[in-house]
């Protein structure tokens, strides 16, 4: 198994009552809840989080993307991730550049996409994998403006875009609906040939799984909303649409997220990290109200479908704000306790879901740093050694994993070409 380091960058001193007095984090005013030092800090102590787990082992880096919220104040995971390649470079860890959350669906400068993760590619090495998630509705389409019916077709058009100008050997026009480019020949081309793993980030919408499925792309899914009420039933439904596609199950094929904390034991557990647990599920993803995550027109009627006769994909979501950790931890939406336990559970879910990449979370809400690298060393200690030899006798190829960090990554070929061919 592969384990990443996912890191969001929120703010984390919002006011206790901010739950209450706030329609959204996608709405939040700046001046007046904010002090500017406090801002700075975070992105400082985001990037040395990254490092040090970078250098306790982590075999990936994996970073989000949100626009204009308070929760994850990184607009551009590339930017980040362009620091931690560098660094890593010069320090020798072989560590993915995973910046899980490049939207495609409310881009509206996919070259620049394209020359940004090829620059990555280059910096770190040939260590980039890249994740190419549709775009949530208050980002794609309140934030940016895109009309939700648009999202998915300007994901699917800048998607093979991209693909094309990794690997199309000449100069190129495009002349799509939603951008136009008299000359597309982008300077570096990925480090990686022909181009590094894709991966798409989905919330279980059947459509983007069949789409995952006959491209041959990775597939993430996220366990926010407590991964004992969603999880069996998303990945059950990937190895059903993989099944009618006569496709075998490769764990290396899913990846998951998940909130982590570790501590001596289930007490301390709760007393190091359930405040700051619930700031993030109350002020943070729990300040999403639903309508601003799934739009009239952004989901297609298979997805809706799926939505209405079971709405459980949601889990907890319609009752974040007023969450409790005990609630969080019962619904899987966190992983606490001791080392043992967190391996043990972590272990379990991994064999059950059938997933081979894991996303740790270990840096929530309102933790500060030093939490986190507690959280981070205890975890590489006493709970990855566990984890990284759980598909290791299946014999499995990794085809989602750049071939520098022993993976076997075979080439997406983008819609165009193969129907010229």
């Amino acid at each position: 198994m592969k384990v990443s380091y996912f890191q969001q960058i929120p703010y984390r001193h919002l006011p206790a009552d901010f739950e209450q007095n706030h329609e959204s984090v996608c709405s939040t005013p700046y001046h007046g809840l904010v002090e500017p030092e406090r801002v700075r800090e975070a992105f400082r102590d985001a990037l040395d989080e990254m490092m040090h787990a970078a250098r306790a082992g982590f075999d990936g880096l994996a970073i989000t993307e949100h626009g204009q919220s308070s929760y994850d104040m990184s607009p551009n995971p590339d930017l980040i991730e362009s620091a931690v390649a560098y660094m890593t470079e010069v320090e020798g860890l072989e560590t993915a550049i995973y910046p899980v959350g490049r939207s495609l669906g409310k881009c509206r400068e996919p070259i620049r996409v394209a020359e940004e993760q090829a620059m990555l590619d280059q910096i770190s090495g040939g260590r980039l994998v890249c994740g190419f998630p549709v775009g949530l509705a208050y980002d794609a389409n309140i934030n940016n403006g895109v009309p939700p019916a648009e999202t998915r077709a300007r994901f699917d058009e800048n998607f093979e875009l991209v693909l094309r100008a990794w690997t199309e050997p000449k100069p190129f026009a495009h002349n799509g609906k939603f951008s136009q480019h008299p000359m597309v020949n982008i300077w570096p081309r990925p480090y990686q040939e022909p181009h590094p793993p894709v991966w798409i980030t989905g919330i279980g919408n059947p459509r983007t799984m069949e789409f995952v499925l006959k491209r041959d792309l990775g597939f993430n899914y996220f366990g926010w909303f407590g991964a004992k009420i969603t999880g069996r039933r998303i990945f059950d439904r990937f190895g059903e649409i993989a099944a009618g596609l006569g496709l075998t199950r490769n764990p290396y094929q899913i990846g998951f997220m998940q909130t982590i904390a570790v501590a001596e034991n289930e007490a301390q557990a709760e007393e190091l990290y359930a405040e700051h647990a619930e700031y993030f599920f109350r002020k943070a993803l729990g300040s999403i109200p639903l309508s601003r995550l799934a739009l009239p027109g952004g989901i297609d009627i298979k997805g809706l479908e799926f939505i209405f006769r079971d709405p459980r994909d949601f889990g907890l979501y319609a009752k974040m704000r007023t969450t409790t950790w005990k609630e969080l931890i019962e619904a899987g939406c966190v992983v606490a306790g001791s080392p043992k336990a967190v391996r043990e559970q972590l272990e379990a879910m991994a064999r059950e879901f059938g997933f081979g990449t894991l996303h740790a979370m270990l840096q929530f809400g309102s933790m500060p740093k030093s939490l986190t690298k507690y959280n981070i060393d205890l975890f590489a200690a006493e709970v990855m050694p566990h984890l990284k030899p759980i598909w290791n006798a299946e014999g499995h190829q990794h085809h989602w994993w750049p071939k520098r960090l022993g993976g076997s990554p075979r080439a997406v070929t983008p819609i165009k070409e193969a129907r010229a061919s």
